[in-house]
């Protein structure tokens, strides 16, 4: 069971690959020591059988990959797709085009939310995936024939959980709606990792406006520090430590040596000058331009009750129509509709607004109601009442 490791294999195979409607295609890597995750195989699946390919095999020339994600004419079908465009965007300066994300699928098929592939593939094939190499340096040359067919069967047995469920789509009549999470995925801006960006990650409840500009500094600092020494934005500082050195404020080596696992080493070095001039550019920003703390909806006591009948609702609609709940509304989506703050929702817009939406405005209104009959909620019109 070889791997592809030379250019002109590739490129035979990537040609005779260009003539099918449909590839299935994973990936294998590494990312816990870096910052950029390493790819280390990549695994195509046609009509007629499947191949690993070596990215790492000295010398090899991955353009006919590129050329075939590039084709418009054949759909690229993976299964949890974020985390191999990610590395896909990273490794080519672009995204695979179109796909099709059969997690994503299932779930508007009603396997429920997040279903995993394993779970995917013995519900709709009857087969079992082999797990015993999961955990396994894929980085590690040679591959052993376990860690290859492993790797194979992923792309193997996606095909058929495709094609099961591209047919039970397009029986209900739902492949549309796939098309605003295949947008989102295949869109740039979705793996762009900004460093200005990166205070979003941090989950500070402080509404002191400067110290959010300090830690919005800290954070930049670091991520542009993760990205340049490729390694993960912890072993630079980790989360706690940002919040500690913004809490602190330090301006000398000496005060930032009592912070939070700060060396008295690392805070005279290169490191430790760095981060003092972040907490100063924090520092210096004026009032009027430090951050705002996220706008947070205060839900009154009485609209808790409102919320559980939305949810409530939400079951009840994704239980009858076979669609996990995840795909149509989340809590804060059910929070906002119920303090009437209906902007931006994607509940309110689209399939999902036929689905749920519509219901969901005239059960806080009071047009709706619901009623338990035989086990089973159902929904009650109310007749408007004028004025007597």
């Amino acid at each position: 069971m070889p791997v592809i490791a030379d250019s002109d294999a590739l490129k035979s195979l990537c040609q005779h690959l260009q003539s099918a409607d449909f590839v299935t295609v994973d990936t294998e890597f590494l990312r816990d020591n870096t910052y950029w995750p390493k790819l280390c195989l990549i695994q195509l699946g046609g009509p007629e059988g499947a191949a690993a390919i070596d990215p790492l095999a000295e010398g090899i020339d991955l353009t006919p990959v590129i050329e075939l994600f590039d084709n418009e004419s054949i759909l690229k079908v993976f299964h949890s797709a974020r985390q191999d465009l990610e590395i896909f965007y990273h490794a080519f300066d672009r995204l695979p085009h179109p796909i099709f994300d059969t997690q994503i699928a299932a779930m508007v098929c009603g396997f429920g939310d997040s279903v995993g592939y394993d779970t995917l593939v013995k519900r709709l094939t009857g087969q079992r995936i082999d797990k015993g190499s999961r955990f396994t340096d894929w980085s590690l040359r040679p591959l052993s024939e376990a860690q290859i067919r492993y790797a194979l069967d992923d792309v193997i047995h996606l095909r058929d959980v495709y094609e099961t469920l591209a047919r039970e789509m397009k029986q209900r009549g739902r492949s549309h709606w796939l098309c605003e999470e295949m947008e989102v995925l295949t869109s740039p801006d979705t793996y762009k990792l900004d460093p200005e960006t990166a205070v979003r990650r941090l989950k500070s409840r402080s509404t002191d406006r400067q110290y959010l500009a300090i830690l919005g500094e800290l954070a930049t600092w670091r991520e542009r520090e993760a990205q340049t020494r490729d390694v993960p934005r912890n072993r630079v500082l980790r989360d706690e430590q940002l919040f500690d050195i913004a809490a602190q404020r330090p301006r000398t080596p000496q005060h930032l040596a009592k912070t939070r696992g700060i060396k008295e080493g690392l805070a005279k070095g290169r490191s430790g000058q760095a981060i003092l001039a972040a907490v100063e550019r924090g520092l210096a920003i004026p009032p009027e331009r430090r951050p705002r703390p996220p706008a947070r909806i205060e839900i009154a006591p009485e609209l808790t009750a409102v919320i559980d009948m939305l949810k409530i609702l939400l079951k009840m609609k994704c239980a009858k129509e076979e669609v996990a709940t995840k795909m149509v509304a989340n809590g804060g989506d059910l929070e906002k509709i119920a303090a009437g703050e209906l902007n931006g929702i994607p509940a309110l817009a689209g399939w999902r607004r036929e689905l749920f939406g519509e219901d969901a405005l005239r059960l806080r209104d009071g047009k709706l109601a619901l009623k338990v009959r035989e086990s089973q909620v159902e929904l009650l019109e109310l007749e408007s009442r004028g004025d007597t």
